[in-house]
């Protein structure tokens, strides 16, 4: 089913790398703590993949509609966390959360694999085998947390579709305790494509929700 895993469709220069057997990490929904020179955004290139049924992280690469990534093993990221990429190589640059879902040994810390899903919400044709890219690891995300709570909100609230792009519209404080993010998804699928908007309402100092909704726009 995966013929060409975990290298891109039409080949490139990491043909013929192989895995090293080592323990899997147990995938947990939480962000670990790093230290403050891993960071920053970090220029890079991506490749694509159908991906695998077995991977080295133990996650599979159909988690979070298939936003998802293979990285360098010996590269700061490491099994479950969420980078955040962007595709310099487009003259309009969209932006993506990836989930990491496996390691390649061979790979430098600047590149990484998309399934093949998360490449085309990049705006990237599968054709052009590999693009430039700009990396933002986890804990630059802390600070973008809530767009990606309404990103998994927006992705139960409307199966069948995925989350092909998304940007902040808003930040405000309402008042000492309530603040409030305002961001926007494109979603698509077969169907046709939807824009909706959502917004949530948090209480900063204890992280709780206040409220939440979705609208299509």
């Amino acid at each position: 089913m995966y013929p060409n895993y975990p290298f891109m469709q039409n080949g490139n220069q990491y043909a013929g790398n192989q895995y090293v057997p080592y323990s899997y990490y147990k995938y947990q929904q939480t962000y670990p703590a790093y230290r403050e020179d891993r960071q920053q955004a970090v220029r890079g290139q991506a490749t694509w993949t159908y991906g695998g049924q077995v991977t080295q992280c133990g996650i599979h690469w159909s988690i979070n509609e298939y936003m998802t990534a293979a990285v360098g093993r010996n590269s700061p990221y490491r099994c479950g966390q969420t980078l955040k990429i962007k595709n310099l190589s487009s003259a309009t640059p969209r932006e993506i959360l990836v989930t990491v879902v496996d390691q390649v040994v061979s790979y430098p810390a600047n590149k990484i694999n998309l399934q093949r899903r998360a490449f085309e919400a990049l705006g990237a044709n599968p054709d052009a085998g590999i693009i430039e890219i700009e990396i933002t690891p986890s804990p630059k995300l802390e600070e973008e947390k809530w767009g990606k709570y309404l990103l998994e909100v927006a992705q139960a609230a409307y199966p069948g579709y995925k989350v092909t792009e998304y940007k902040t519209i808003e930040k405000v404080n309402l008042s000492g305790k309530q603040r409030k993010e305002v961001y926007e998804f494109l979603l698509d699928s077969p169907q046709g494509k939807l824009k909706i908007r959502g917004n949530v309402i948090y209480n900063p100092a204890t992280d709780r929700v206040i409220s939440f909704d979705l609208k299509e726009v």
